[in-house]
């Protein structure tokens, strides 16, 4: 990080707060690699909270640098007119992920809104808040095509696509998720706004030990998969996502949709269409979802992939 690269970085800040955005957004992306020198920092704006996330370990003057340039960031006009009330810096590349409270009083969660939707959102204690900002147009989707549909989330995290399914008119939505305690805050999101308990359902297991489970709450018209890149001793992109894709077929319905997704950089979109092909040729490639426009990448595979199949009847 340069003092140049900074200064970018605090004048994309202040456009970005004159402004501030009505709900949660990405502030700036740096990951995706269209501003020099800042390709390891990312600033979200949750609604009163601005998290600065570093991926990338700074050197000492680096960071002091940073630190000032955004204490900086506190006094101008535009941070007093967003009426921001906390500042903080997650170290993304520590094993803790440990966040720092640069302005305002700790605490740890807050509820933020998204398309009208309410999301509880953890603080300082978690490596991700709860909610990821880059799949926003991803769950406005579910939510346009859930209408009188049986859902099936896997991977379901903190239950993202569920709320947007069944604030869609979902018949029924059924999450798979091994994380329980992600699953807990599913509920809470669903509770949060106002949805009827028997519409979603919550199984905590692992994927590949739960085929059985989930055969028999199906067949689905609709199903999403939104798997970790890499999650030890359960999942690898590359190597699992196949075993996902070629049980499809018995679990959906003729005409059934699939919401197919996965956020590794170093895998571009061409990987799951070619393995979708092999693996589950009754499914055919429809089209890929638009990344919200506050994520801009250096490359069309650099950032999510969110690609849409169907059944043939």
């Amino acid at each position: 990080m340069t003092p140049q690269s900074l200064a970018t970085l605090h004048q994309h800040l202040l456009t970005a707060l004159d402004p501030a955005p009505a709900e949660t957004r990405r502030l700036f992306h740096g990951r995706g690699r269209v501003w020099p020198g800042l390709e390891h920092i990312t600033v979200d704006w949750m609604q009163g909270v601005v998290l600065v996330a570093l991926f990338r370990e700074p050197a000492e003057a680096e960071l002091a640098a940073l630190k000032q340039q955004l204490l900086e960031l506190t006094r101008s006009a535009q941070w007093q007119g967003s009426q921001a009330e906390a500042l903080l810096l997650q170290h993304r590349y520590s094993p803790q992920s440990t966040t720092e409270w640069l302005l305002g009083e700790p605490f740890d969660s807050r509820v933020i809104i998204e398309s009208g939707l309410r999301y509880k959102l953890d603080f300082g204690r978690n490596q991700n808040t709860g909610l990821f900002l880059d799949m926003r147009l991803g769950r406005d989707w579910v939510r346009a095509q859930a209408r009188n549909k049986r859902v099936l989330n896997l991977f379901a995290y903190t239950c993202g696509f569920s709320v947007a399914a069944v604030a869609g008119g979902a018949e029924h939505v059924v999450n798979l998720d091994m994380a329980r305690p992600a699953l807990n805050r599913g509920r809470e999101n669903h509770k949060l706004n106002g949805h009827d308990r028997i519409r979603a359902s919550f199984l905590g297991h692992d994927l590949f030990n739960s085929w059985g489970k989930v055969t028999r709450s199906g067949p689905y018209d609709l199903i999403i998969i939104d798997p970790p890149s890499f999650q030890k001793g359960s999942f690898v992109l590359d190597k699992d996502y196949q075993r996902v894709l070629r049980r499809l077929p018995q679990l959906l319905e003729p005409g059934g949709s699939v919401l197919a997704c996965m956020n590794d950089p170093a895998i571009g979109q061409q990987f799951l269409i070619e393995q979708t092909a092999r693996e589950a040729p009754q499914l055919k490639f429809v089209e890929r979802l638009d990344n919200p426009p506050e994520f801009p990448d250096i490359s069309a595979d650099g950032g999510l992939k969110a690609l849409v199949f169907t059944l043939t009847p």
